[in-house]
């Protein structure tokens, strides 16, 4: 086996985690969503750490411990990550992943708005098009459901802004999201204290695997980014979401209404073009 099958593997292994998650989250909804992400944050924390000793990692964490500028940037990043993961968590309780899985599919659309309004990158003709697709898809289940689809917005605002973030933080990724779990446990600590009670054996044991489900994703892409393309992790990604949606639907039960199918087609055709935009400028980059 090469190591660019590894890489893909190891991307596909990550994405089976992540699109499964609401599955795994459904065992949950007893608890309150804070009640979850507090111990998702705490155990997150506990599988990070041990996995920077592991991996030797630890004299950059202290190295970046000592930057107050890389650490707002950090703890910024925590915040966005975080009201990612409640409103992910809030979504399989409420029943609605079916309308957070889309700002999955929205999000790499949103990092093409976001870095042209932060880097004055340019976009092409197509993506211009992407976008506006993708507007109108929201546009289509707020018309479709009397409100705007707001889990799916801010999923994709707050996992945009988030990737921003990792583009400008110069820290390894790993050690990013450690410090980054790291500055929210206190609020984690605080907030279990004052609920003061601890969830039975088999509830306590789900929510400490949370950790691993948390940090083995991400360890796994890390990997894949470092061995395959860029572009092939993209495309592998949008598995997350539409196994998602598979939970939502079939594992879950939810509802698929003629609007949600209707704003899935406009964001496929939106991914299709986006994807070929970009690809279409590597082409022409490989051939400068």
């Amino acid at each position: 086996m090469t190591r660019s099958v590894k890489g893909v593997l190891a991307m596909l292994l990550a994405c089976f985690i992540w699109g499964f998650s609401p599955f795994y989250y459904s065992y949950l909804t007893h608890l309150s969503p804070e009640e979850i992400l507090a111990h998702r944050t705490l155990w997150s924390v506990i599988t990070f750490v041990f996995v920077i000793r592991l991996t030797g990692r630890h004299h950059e964490t202290f190295r970046t411990l000592k930057s107050p500028k890389t650490l707002s940037l950090i703890f910024l990043a925590g915040v966005m990550i975080g009201i990612n993961w409640y409103v992910f968590i809030f979504s399989v309780g409420a029943g609605r992943v079916t309308e957070s899985s889309l700002g999955y599919y929205i999000f790499p659309l949103v990092m093409v708005l976001l870095g042209l309004v932060v880097f004055r990158e340019t976009l092409s003709g197509l993506q211009w098009l992407s976008v506006l697709l993708a507007v109108s898809a929201v546009l289509v289940l707020t018309f479709g459901f009397g409100s705007p689809p707001w889990l799916a917005v801010i999923i994709s605002l707050t996992f945009g802004i988030y990737g921003l973030l990792k583009r400008i933080i110069e820290v390894d990724s790993v050690v990013s999201v450690t410090l980054e779990v790291l500055l929210l446990l206190p609020l984690a600590i605080a907030y279990l204290l004052w609920l003061g009670r601890m969830p039975d054996a088999a509830t306590l044991g789900l929510l400490m695997f949370s950790g691993i489900i948390t940090a083995g994703p991400l360890m796994l892409m890390t990997y894949s980014t470092q061995i395959v393309s860029l572009a092939t992790v993209g495309l592998i990604q949008y598995l997350n979401p539409i196994l998602q949606f598979f939970c939502a639907v079939v594992l879950l039960g939810e509802t698929l209404t003629r609007w949600h199918l209707v704003a899935i087609a406009l964001i496929w055709v939106a991914l299709v073009f986006y994807t070929w935009a970009v690809f279409s400028v590597d082409r022409n980059k490989a051939s400068i």
